[in-house]
């Protein structure tokens, strides 16, 4: 079941973005040729999802790379450095956000003997596996994950974690749509994902393109809906997984897992590997990012709260790990995520 619509696209040397500042009314993509300007997307909110956002900063170390491929070496090492700081201050949760920037500037480092354009076609060539990789993960993740569902499943998901905050099918959405591939029958309830709206534009939006049912619930009709029995599992995506199973999610996601447990209702957390961090300890140590008090006030032309109101806009939060049923990765399903069974995983990669 491929994605009928693309996040992100190459074309005519640039990157162009899917603007989900749009959706739904519009379609509409933009297109961005420096560091400066794509790490401005990621800030705006045009390309959102940890994966997404990942893919989108190799991007924009590329064209950067390309327009300046006429410099000096030196001159070029230089801006570079530069490009990769620009990118790296754009939003601090999303790990693949500084995942992606590390592996792009490896890559660099790799070309460095090598012309300036020639560096600067690595770059792209880079970024372009990078993408691929994701999708290639995600399907990955979706077959781990679709064998958790039952035949037929009522699943509630929180924010935006399909294909829209990914290069494709999705992290939460790739496993429902890899349990509709399988034969399936899964319907979907998706929260509103207050104050930015993920949710209802993005989420709703992306379902219904590719006829998946979908039903939107304001976000504090959830634990309603659970003690009626109309919630079958949780499935949500991460921005960053901490080394001791701790998650950091769009901010709202505490409290649909701790509701989810006060039911009996599996958590699960599908994320790929590149989303966790072994440096982080713990979810105490997570940078948790704050936006505008604008987001919270009203939404778009629309304001609802008085001139003056104090504010408080943390854009994430922090479900602890014993709330997590299983995190569901490229490499497998870890249930009751702890540090032992997570540093496993990564050694289990490394060894095959």
């Amino acid at each position: 079941m491929p994605s009928s619509f693309e996040t992100l696209r190459w074309r005519d040397g640039a990157i162009e973005m899917l603007d989900q500042r749009a959706l739904p009314e519009r379609q509409v993509y933009l297109s961005f040729d420096s560091a400066a300007a794509v790490a401005g997307a990621i800030r705006d909110m045009v390309v959102r999802g940890a994966p997404a956002i990942g893919c989108a900063a190799a991007y924009g170390v590329a064209v950067e790379a390309k327009r300046i491929s006429g410099e000096t070496r030196a001159q070029f090492e230089n801006s570079m450095d530069a490009a990769f700081e620009t990118l790296k201050a754009s939003r601090p949760t999303a790990v693949n956000l500084f995942w992606a920037l590390e592996r792009m500037k490896t890559r660099l480092q790799a070309s460095s003997s090598t012309t300036v354009p020639d560096s600067a076609s690595a770059l792209l060539d880079e970024a372009h596996v990078m993408c691929r990789e994701d999708v290639t993960l995600n399907r990955r993740m979706g077959v781990h994950g679709a064998a958790l569902l039952p035949e037929r499943s009522r699943v509630l998901t929180h924010c935006n974690a399909g294909a829209l905050a990914t290069a494709g099918h999705g992290t939460a959405l790739g496993v429902i749509r890899s349990a509709i591939e399988a034969g399936k029958h899964v319907a979907v309830y998706a929260d509103e994902t207050r104050p930015f709206i993920q949710g209802a534009p993005l989420t709703a939006w992306e379902l219904q393109q590719d006829r998946i049912p979908v039903t939107l619930i304001a976000d504090n009709a959830a634990g309603f809906l659970m003690s009626r029995g109309n919630i079958d599992a949780v499935i949500v995506g991460a921005d960053r997984v901490a080394a001791n199973g701790d998650v950091a999610n769009k901010i709202g996601t505490y409290q649909v897992a701790v509701m989810a447990h006060r039911h009996g209702i599996p958590f699960y957390v599908a994320c790929p590997l590149s989303t966790i961090d072994l440096a982080i300890a713990s979810g105490a140590d997570i940078p948790i990012e704050e936006r505008a008090a604008e987001e919270v006030l009203g939404y778009r032309e629309m304001r609802w709260a008085p001139v003056g109101t104090d504010v408080v806009n943390p854009v994430f939060d922090v479900t602890p790990a014993e709330l997590v049923t299983a995190l569901i990765t490229e490499e497998g399903v870890v249930r009751a995520p702890d540090r032992e069974k997570i540093a496993a995983l990564f050694r289990s990669r490394t060894t095959t």
